[in-house]
């Protein structure tokens, strides 16, 4: 692709954000958030596992901008470098189940005689809850940055492969595509050039429900103890810790909670409101 082509397309797309004020209030919130959790170690003014028991559960200052927890760590910190982590966890997990998620559903729906019992696996994989699937994996292996990104990405590969694989069952039909295998086109040739650029805009969109999923399932995991250790901050495990002491510093669940919430908030509505945009058919449908 030329740099003009490339430059068309990237204006095409500012103006299609710059048009949907849904998406472009969610993004510019994605931003400053994914922004600040990786700035955390010029804004935040202490380090996150720095101990100062004087200073336990004081309020939002000029020192300590949201208050310190029940240690006396700087909350502000904590709370950056917890999204810091999710943000980073929820990327690998987005990345790996795309990845893998694709080669399922292009074999399966390309393949016939692999479709049934590839299908019947990912159904079986469906029917294990994700969190279980997630708290026994993290129980066996330890809570590791592989493991938890197993432990959460597993769940969610049945979904993208079978996504992949009904929008491949669709397009293998095609004039095109019946008429590039009839002339000898080798099986993965057919996959790159006609089959998968179909999945790109499905695929997309799902990638952010991932993520959104992500995040939502490793702050649980923290709440629930079986997170990462304590002396690493974690949105679920900051939140855990200031229960005991809601009633006298509520800031310790409340700004945990608000990030957590705003996260996961604007990668929802960007995804909702990608998908409309790439859905030409829900758009038409909506309009009317």
């Amino acid at each position: 692709m030329s740099f003009s082509a490339t430059l068309g397309t990237a204006r095409r797309a500012t103006r299609a954000v710059a048009g949907d004020r849904a998406m472009l209030i969610a993004l510019c919130l994605l931003l400053l958030l994914v922004v600040a959790s990786i700035c955390a170690p010029y804004i935040a003014q202490h380090d996150p596992a720095s101990l100062s028991p004087r200073m336990r559960l004081k309020p939002a200052s000029a020192e300590y901008w949201l208050g310190t927890d029940s240690l006396g760590r700087d909350l502000l910190a904590r709370v950056l470098y917890g999204g810091r982590l999710s943000i980073m966890l929820a990327a690998l997990v987005s990345v790996l189940s795309v990845v893998i998620g694709l080669a399922i559903g292009l074999a399966a729906g390309f393949v016939r005689r692999l479709d049934a019992p590839v299908m019947r696996l990912m159904d079986g994989i469906m029917a294990v809850p994700g969190l279980l699937l997630a708290v026994a994996m993290v129980a066996l292996g330890g809570a590791n940055i592989v493991t938890m990104v197993l432990a959460i990405a597993i769940p969610e590969i049945p979904r993208i492969a079978r996504l992949v694989r009904s929008v491949v069952l669709s397009v293998r039909e095609e004039p095109y595509v019946e008429a590039s295998v009839g002339a000898g086109t080798p099986a993965l040739t057919v996959l790159w050039r006609h089959i998968m650029p179909s999945t790109i805009n499905p695929l997309v969109v799902q990638a952010t429900f991932v993520c959104a999923a992500a995040i939502l399932t490793e702050a649980v995991l923290g709440f629930l103890g079986l997170g990462f250790p304590p002396e690493i901050p974690s949105l679920g495990t900051i939140i855990a810790e200031g229960r005991p002491y809601f009633q006298r510093a509520p800031w310790i669940v409340l700004y945990p909670g608000v990030f957590l919430a705003l996260l996961i908030l604007s990668v929802n509505v960007f995804g909702d409101a990608l998908r409309d945009r790439l859905d030409p058919r829900l758009s038409r449908t909506r309009k009317g």
